[in-house]
């Protein structure tokens, strides 16, 4: 009656003193239809809702105001009640701040007591009520029953109830205040007031929330499974030509023997699981920014692809520098060229092929050529060494290369 009598004050700062509000609350309570006592067991039932005010966070570079969510969970013997503030009710957020809850507890009640949201209950009914899919993974990871209340039977969550009262009033009429630039300070505050809140003795009882956690609840929990569950989406995707499937913009690899079917992806906040059957193909680190769009595992591709990823800036200075320093400056300097230097492997390869059989020194002519006049692709170089023009005119005695009547100039060559 306390919670009533605050909020009942709040409405009407001039109204009735609190006994006499109990006094006419108990007379207006006699006219009511009966109603059935709810006797609570000691770790037996956790009733989940999100209260009905919002609070608001500031984004510190705009100033704008978003309104964000407040998960609300009270224990049926304790009235042991935890909150936190999330973005939505959809179902990241709603099972993500489950696995809070139960890490906070440190142990798993015998069942949850949903209010009939659509992220954890797809259909109310009396008899039949259907539980969200994603939801129901949640439960089964903790081995935690859910009972959904009754449509319409308000009493049968009269416990997360009041504590969604006590969110509205307790929690933020002291926080009303305080200005949040994230949910992470929002929460930190939260936690606080939650903490003052659950030590404070009940009026009634003379004993806190706290206290009735360790000697009613908290023994009568279960233990924690060995890890936290992490929640996932499931989507249907296609290989395709490339062997890699789009998950949010990104893309990932499978095995190539995979190319055009479909396969199934599991994403949650940090890996990308792929799977086909039933069995999985692949796993990826999930990407979320950056400038490599793509998530590449070498044991994935065809056999010349493979090849093809093991090229390297690096590799092919090395590939140069056996034949000589100026068929390795002239790698050097193709690469260097390109903003990316993966997009000047193919030239460098198609330059390397080029002196396959070639005596070294004939190649370092060919080379120191082509470096003269900034020749820097495989077709400039493949014409000079047909035309014999590192022959012709040495790149290395230094005469002027555009006045000799059988060079043309370096455009010809790009």
């Amino acid at each position: 009656m306390m919670i009533l009598w605050e909020e009942y004050r709040q409405v009407c700062p001039e109204g009735y003193g609190y006994s006499r509000f109990c006094e006419l609350l108990r007379a207006f309570q006699q006219r009511l239809s009966p109603v059935m006592r709810q006797h609570h067991i000691a770790g037996d039932k956790l009733f989940v809702d999100y209260s009905g005010k919002r609070l608001g966070i500031t984004d510190p570079a705009t100033g704008e105001i978003r309104m964000a969510e407040i998960f609300v969970a009270v224990l049926g013997a304790s009235n042991y009640t935890f909150a936190e503030v999330t973005w939505s009710q959809a179902l990241p957020d709603w099972i993500g701040s489950h696995v809070q809850l139960l890490a906070h507890l440190n142990g798993v009640p015998r069942l949850l007591v949903p209010d009939n949201l659509k992220s954890g209950v797809n259909k109310a009914s009396f008899y039949d009520p259907e539980i969200n899919r994603s939801y129901g993974r949640m439960t089964a990871h903790y081995d935690v029953g859910v009972l959904p209340a009754r449509p319409k039977k308000p009493r049968d969550k009269a416990a997360v109830e009041a504590g969604v009262r006590f969110a509205q009033t307790y929690i933020l009429g002291r926080l009303r205040n305080q200005t949040f630039f994230s949910l992470d300070e929002a929460n930190a505050a939260v936690g606080m007031v939650m903490a003052q809140m659950n030590t404070r003795p009940m009026r009634k009882l003379g004993v806190s929330r706290a206290d009735l956690l360790e000697t009613l609840d908290r023994p009568a929990l279960r233990p924690l499974p060995p890890t936290d569950y992490e929640y996932a989406e499931w989507k249907l995707v296609r290989v395709g030509l490339d062997y890699h499937v789009e998950v949010e913009g990104f893309y990932y690899s499978v095995p190539h023997a995979l190319i055009r079917q479909q396969v199934d992806a599991r994403i949650t906040s940090s890996t990308v699981e792929l799977f086909q059957k039933g069995q999985r193909i692949a796993a990826h680190q999930r990407r979320y920014g950056g400038a490599r769009r793509h998530g590449t595992k070498v044991e994935h591709m065809p056999a010349a692809h493979r090849h093809y990823a093991e090229w390297s800036p690096e590799r092919f200075e090395r590939w140069a520098a056996q034949i000589g320093p100026n068929t390795q400056g002239l790698i050097i300097a193709i690469l260097a060229r390109r903003p990316h230097p993966e997009q000047g492997f193919r030239t460098c390869m198609g330059v390397l092929r080029l002196y396959k059989g070639l005596e070294k020194a004939r190649a370092e002519s060919v080379s120191a050529y082509a470096l003269a006049i900034g020749a820097l692709n495989s077709k400039s170089v493949a014409s000079i060494l047909t035309h014999n023009l590192d022959l012709v005119v040495p790149a290395e005695e230094g005469a002027s290369i555009d006045s000799h009547a059988n060079v043309r100039g370096p455009l010809y060559f790009h």
